[in-house]
Formats: C-alpha cells, sequence, structure tokens
C-alpha cells in the first residue's frame, strides 16, 4: 500500500499538477470514512499519512477513566499511564488505534473514495486555472466526437465545443490542431465545463487582436463587429490619432495581416470598414461595394432606409439579405435596402403626360400610352411623321385600326385627309387665305 500511495502521489503530481497536500487531505478523509467500519466509532479519530514514506497510522482521543464503561471513548489509567506517564483520570489522551488488519479492505474502499476526491480536485484545479480565462483564445487537439459536440483535448485539461458553437461550414477530424475561443467556464454539477467556440463574434476580435499590434496597443479600436460565421464578417474600425489609417493597419502590407485572419477562418470573406460618427458615411462605407442613391435616417425609430438604383439592389442586399442584415447589426439599427424609384416616377409621369396630350383626339387613354412608349410622344409625330404601318407595329393592331387612329391624330392637329391616299397629309389653309385661281389665257 505504501509503494502504491507514493507511485500515485508522484503520477497525479506531474501529470495532473495536483499537489501532494491536497491528495493526501483527501486520502485522509477517506480512510477517515473508512476506518470506521473496521476500527469502529473511536472518540474524535484522525489519519495521518507521511507524505514522504507514506505510512498510515489511525488516532483516537480518549478520556481517562478509572473503569472503561465505553471501549471507543474511554482507556483506563493503567493504559494511559504507560502510555503517558503522570496523566490524570479525566485527561484526554491520543491513542494510536491503527489495527493489525487496517489494510486491505479499508486500503481498497480508501483508494476508491480517494479517485473520486482527487477528480474532484482536479475539476476544482480546471476551473480555478480556466475561470479567469473566459475571453482568450486557446489551442487543443480534436479527441473525440459526442452527438455533435467537438471535444478538445487542451493539454491537462478537456474542452466542449457545442453544436452550436462550430462553424457551419468547416469540418473538424480526430487529430486536427484548431484554435478556439473560450466562451465561458461553468462550473456545474458534472464540475467545470470548459466552453469553446469558433464561431463566437469575439474570435475574430481576438485573433485582429493578435496579428494587429495597433489594436493591441489600443492605438486602433474596433468599434462594432457583426459576423456570420463561416461567410461574412464586419468589423469596424477607429483611431483616435489623425496619422493612424485603422483599415490600412488592419489589413497589413500587402494584406498580410488580414490574409492570415482570414486562413485561420477557414476564407470567411471579412470586411474592414472605417468607423464614423456620421451614419450616413458610415452606412455607406457599411454597404459598399453598392452605390447608394439616397440615405434617410428615423433617430425616433432608430431605422434606415437606404436607396439604390435598380443595377445595385443586388450588391446592397448580398447574397440571402447577408450584407444588409450583417450592416444593421454592426450599426445597431435597423436597415432597409429599397430600390429607388424616383427615376422610374419621373419617367410614367413623362408618358402619362404625353399621353394625356395624344388623348385629345380621341384616342383611348392605354392606347396613348402605349404609342408614348413606342416613341410616338406627340400627335404631331402621329400626323407628320409615320405611315399606318409604323403605328400597327408600336401598337400591334391591324393596319386598318392604326389607320383610323392616325387620321384621328391628324383631324387634331388641323390637317385633312386625301380621298386618293389616306396616307398623304394635306394642310387645310383658312378661308381668308386662300387665293384665287388666276384664269389661265387661251
Amino acid at each position: 500500500m505504501t509503494n502504491e500511495l507514493l507511485a500515485l502521489f508522484e503520477y497525479y503530481e506531474k501529470e495532473k499538477g495536483i499537489k501532494r497536500d491536497t491528495m493526501i487531505d483527501a486520502l485522509e478523509t477517506a480512510l477517515l470514512s473508512a476506518s470506521r467500519k473496521s476500527i469502529g466509532p473511536a472518540r474524535e479519530m484522525r489519519i495521518h499519512i507521511d507524505p514522504e514514506k507514506g505510512d498510515i497510522r489511525a488516532f483516537a482521543t480518549l478520556i481517562v477513566r478509572d473503569r472503561v464503561t465505553n471501549p471507543y471513548d474511554e482507556v483506563d489509567i493503567f493504559t494511559a499511564r504507560r502510555l503517558k506517564p503522570g496523566i490524570d483520570v479525566g485527561a484526554d489522551l491520543e491513542v494510536d488505534i491503527t489495527p493489525s488488519n487496517f489494510g486491505r479492505i479499508a486500503a481498497q474502499t480508501a483508494k476508491q473514495t480517494m479517485m473520486q476526491r482527487l477528480r474532484q480536485a482536479e475539476k476544482e484545479m480546471i476551473y480555478d486555472e480556466f475561470k479567469d480565462r473566459a475571453g482568450d483564445i486557446v489551442s487543443g487537439t480534436v479527441r473525440r466526437f459526442e452527438r455533435g459536440d467537438v471535444y478538445i483535448d487542451l493539454g491537462k485539461f478537456e474542452g466542449v465545443m457545442h453544436q452550436r458553437e462550430r462553424v457551419a461550414t468547416e469540418e473538424y477530424n480526430v487529430g486536427d490542431r484548431v484554435r478556439a475561443y473560450v466562451v465561458a467556464v461553468e462550473n456545474g454539477a458534472r464540475g467545470p465545463e470548459i466552453i469553446l467556440s469558433r464561431s463566437h463574434p469575439n474570435f475574430v476580435r481576438r485573433l485582429f487582436e493578435s496579428e494587429v499590434s495597433e489594436i493591441a496597443d489600443r492605438t486602433v479600436e474596433i468599434r462594432s463587429l457583426a459576423r456570420e460565421a463561416g461567410y461574412r464578417t464586419k468589423v469596424a474600425v477607429y483611431s483616435a490619432d489623425e496619422k493612424v489609417d485603422p483599415v490600412g493597419a488592419c489589413v497589413g502590407l500587402r494584406g498580410a495581416r488580414v490574409k492570415n485572419i482570414v486562413r485561420e477562418l477557414n476564407n470567411e470573406k471579412v470586411d474592414i470598414i472605417r468607423w464614423s460618427d456620421d451614419m450616413r458615411a458610415f452606412v455607406q462605407e457599411a454597404l459598399k461595394p453598392a452605390e447608394i442613391k439616397s440615405i434617410t435616417i428615423d433617430e425616433a425609430k432608430k431605422s434606415i432606409l437606404v436607396k439604390v438604383d435598380e443595377e445595385e439592389l443586388s450588391k446592397a442586399i448580398g447574397r440571402r439579405g447577408q450584407n444588409a442584415r450583417l450592416t444593421a447589426r454592426l450599426i445597431g439599427w435597423d436597415v432597409q435596402v429599397q430600390k429607388d424609384e424616383s427615376a422610374h416616377e419621373a419617367f410614367e409621369a413623362q408618358v402619362a403626360g404625353a399621353a394625356n396630350a395624344i388623348t385629345v383626339a380621341g384616342i383611348e387613354t392605354e392606347m396613348a400610352q402605349a404609342l408614348v412608349r413606342g416613341g410616338l410622344t406627340s400627335l404631331e409625330m402621329l400626323a407628320n411623321d409615320v405611315d399606318d404601318v409604323d403605328i400597327a407595329g408600336v401598337l400591334g393592331i391591324p393596319v386598318e385600326e392604326a389607320r383610323a387612329v392616325r387620321e384621328k391624330a391628324i383631324i387634331a392637329t388641323g390637317g385633312t385627309i386625301s380621298a386618293g391616299d389616306t396616307s398623304t397629309v394635306e394642310e387645310t389653309a383658312a378661308p381668308e387665305a386662300v387665293a384665287e385661281e388666276e384664269p389661265v389665257e387661251g
């Protein structure tokens, strides 16, 4: 038992980092419980273990009596004076009560109990060491998988990356070396649990702090960060020093710094944006590369309405709304992106105005609008610049119906329709302007 104990002490001390004093205290408590089975309920019993030799002794503090009535609590005066000369009746005497068989059964029970206490001590040590490391990045090796959770070997300890903390686009294999963010260290009923994450936004924040020295020394500050793990991250940076370009500091020479971060994130896209107190300028930066037409800010509702041209709409919204969604998270306001209809509305107003001018000739409104959209924007054009076939082609109607439309335009513009050729327009002069034909001399 002595050799086994010493070997056990040395193993836990070197491999697990548990102090020998902690193990001895645990073993003494365990043996005290086991001793009551082999020794009995001795008064004020205690166990002592020699930390160097591994010897185990049991002691009890008994009361000296002339006559013993309770052997578990009392010792007779003759036995007491052999152990300690001059002791009087009624005094307390610590007696070595280690039995001859105090070994196998008690030791086996003690070993099992001690293992439990040592595991508890190990868990407490994990909690003490990691409780202040929440928010740090740690490295480890993938050890096993349980129902979607990834267990990572951190050396002396083990962390767990729950399924919700994983990145959907990443695959992990046993033996892979990974870095992860310590979300929390929880001391639950089953002991401390180190919760790790690779999808947490602060994982990206810590990567920037480790790669960008200006962020580490507070020259550059990360004001805001929004992330959809595995796909895209937006980081807003700011520097109070006008001589420092916060975006350039994060990108690094030839993009070296941000490339290291992107590589760690398995090619997740990272947008680095200059922070601005001017909300309009900030929104424009955040929604790049889209070109913004107009921005309407409602401070009371903390909402922003952004309008862009139709060809810029897909850029502003992003794939599955990702760009607009991350911008809203980055700013902390509700951001709505809409297509700018002002140019379309102006065009429609022009169409309506031109169509109204054509309807005065008795042409139906829908037909007038179709003519304007086809480029025939006035009655003069209908009467003078096109023929029946052109109008039929624009409206998609028979030539006979197109001729009737053109005739209405001719009449409305003061022209006359030739009986011989309906495609020819003859101007009708006012009566006072008509000159009499001079007689022809024969």
